[in-house]
């Protein structure tokens, strides 16, 4: 990936990008005041340098809830026993390859990966459970936290527009 330099007008793009990906070229180059190629340059530039890692649709959890069924959220803090790199990397490898799982982080200090996951309901949880955290015997603890109502989702890093 290339490094690059960023304007105000990158800024603005990513900015309104982060807000609604969907909008057409032609609006994006309106909004920020340029035409509409150096826009699709620009744009297709903070893609190639990776600032952009890609663009997709965020789903209404309670309403796709209403008519699939019931849907279970929580936040899980997992602790390893061994806490080397191949037993960091092995855990981790096999929580991002798993559906349910929406996020993965590894943190520190405390427990050492914070699981953001989503399953349709609590047996689909205890499924979870035993695929990431019962069958290995290399996990010591595992604390979740199940959602009851959300109050912010957000994507948007804050930028610092000029």
């Amino acid at each position: 990936m290339e490094q690059i330099l960023l304007d105000a007008t990158d800024l603005q793009l990513l900015n309104l990008l982060q807000t609604d990906a969907a909008q057409s070229n032609q609006s994006l180059a309106q909004q920020v005041h340029v035409s509409p190629p150096t826009c699709l340059r620009r744009v297709k530039r903070l893609h190639d340098a990776g600032l952009i890692e890609r663009q997709v649709a965020l789903l209404q959890p309670d309403r796709l809830a209403a008519l699939q069924g019931h849907g279970l959220s929580a936040m899980v803090e997992v602790t390893l026993d061994r806490q080397g790199g191949e037993w960091l990397d092995a855990f981790e490898a096999r929580a991002v390859a798993d559906d349910c799982v929406q996020q993965c982080w590894r943190v520190s200090p405390g427990p050492d990966f914070m699981l953001v996951v989503h399953t349709r309901d609590m047996p689909g949880y205890l499924a979870l459970s035993q695929r990431l955290f019962t069958g290995d015997a290399n996990v010591r603890n595992v604390k979740a936290f199940f959602a009851t109502r959300r109050a912010k989702f957000e994507t948007k890093i804050p930028l610092a527009l000029t």
